[in-house]
């Protein structure tokens, strides 16, 4: 269980190696991209939550595959991007761009950070300093290029790097441990990488989740965060794609 201001957030871990998230504040509870339905309601249901809220980034099955599931059980509202409205099971309320939802009392600004996908939003809860964010930045990586372009994904890494340093970033992976490798074989003599591949392996070693991440992390340590432009960007996802 992670304590974060006004909230508290449980991991769920699913499938080979997805997170999805159950953030509580107040009396709602959210649960985000809930690609196995069953085990976000098993999670809840211990912790004594109710989920009232689903809030989906991206249209992914693994995001979205227990969508009616929970709606089923908990009569939950489903909210989701409005460019991939069509692909998300259950979908009330579509949001984008300059949209707000609100959580208990916490509101989170859409963002729509394509790339991922071409309508992939996040959740920017920037008054209490978290922000979901899907498949698009991961600890030390990020998402494939399914749908969008370099400069998508170029330019949403960049936006997201531009919030405060101390801000989590709760992503939907672990791939930390294969992103960290990729990060010291692109940058060998970086001793902050190197440093932060060590530590990670000594946690997984443990099976200890290395999300969520920060700001101030990635941008010490991500290598797709140092790409001056969509150019070295898309040479360093294409070599990450043959790593």
């Amino acid at each position: 269980m992670d304590t974060h201001g006004r909230f508290d957030i449980a991991c769920v871990p699913a499938f080979s190696d997805n997170y999805h998230w159950l953030a509580k504040v107040g009396d709602e509870v959210a649960v985000v991209d809930p690609g196995d339905g069953e085990a976000c309601l098993t999670a809840a249901r211990e912790l004594g939550w109710t989920i009232t809220r689903i809030l989906n980034t991206h249209w992914h099955p693994d995001h979205v595959g227990g969508n009616l599931r929970v709606k089923e059980a908990t009569g939950a509202e489903v909210i989701g991007p409005t460019g991939e409205a069509d692909k998300i099971p259950g979908i009330d309320h579509q949001v984008d761009e300059g949209d707000q939802v609100s959580l208990g009392g916490a509101t989170a600004d859409v963002w729509h950070i394509p790339g991922h996908t071409l309508g992939h939003i996040a959740y920017i809860f920037g008054d209490d300093g978290l922000a979901f964010v899907g498949d698009t930045i991961f600890a030390m990586g990020c998402g494939k290029l399914f749908e969008g372009t370099p400069e998508q994904m170029h330019g949403a890494l960049q936006r997201l790097a531009g919030l405060p340093a101390e801000t989590q970033l709760y992503c939907a992976h672990e791939y930390t441990l294969s992103n960290g490798k990729f990060a010291a074989h692109a940058f060998p003599d970086d001793r902050p990488i190197a440093d932060r591949l060590a530590a990670t392996q000594a946690a997984r070693d443990e099976h200890r989740r290395t999300v969520p991440t920060t700001v101030g992390e990635e941008c010490a340590t991500n290598p797709f965060l140092r790409a001056n432009d969509a150019g070295e960007f898309a040479e360093l996802r294409v070599a990450k794609d043959r790593f």
